[in-house]
């Protein structure tokens, strides 16, 4: 009985670290891509320049947002400049991926 558990917790673990893993190296490439092309308008903590109008990507009403939402913001929102809206879509989920790790 003792054995069936702990496989049971190893496969877990092993499950999770599997699961995130790849989800840790997408916000390490988000906070480049992030610090390259959002930091200037929306700070280097996502905070936002409310002088700017760009909004907080670290408030209650981002944190809201699904990740699809967020990424279509990344890639349509009318007023980035071209280098955002031309990010690949691998960019732009490490771009969310990063966000969600300054949300915390």
């Amino acid at each position: 009985m003792k054995t069936t558990k702990l496989v049971m917790l190893v496969m877990t673990i092993a499950v999770a670290l599997f699961i995130l893993i790849p989800n840790l190296s997408w916000a390490e490439d988000g906070a480049a891509t992030f610090k390259a092309k959002c930091a200037m308008c929306h700070g280097a903590d996502a905070a936002g320049k409310p002088a700017m109008k760009a909004p907080s990507l670290i408030s209650d009403e981002a944190k809201k947002k699904s990740d699809a939402d967020l990424t279509k913001a990344v890639a349509e929102t009318a007023k980035h400049p071209a280098g955002v809206k031309g990010l690949s879509a691998d960019d732009t989920k490490a771009v969310v991926a990063y966000i969600r790790t300054l949300q915390k």
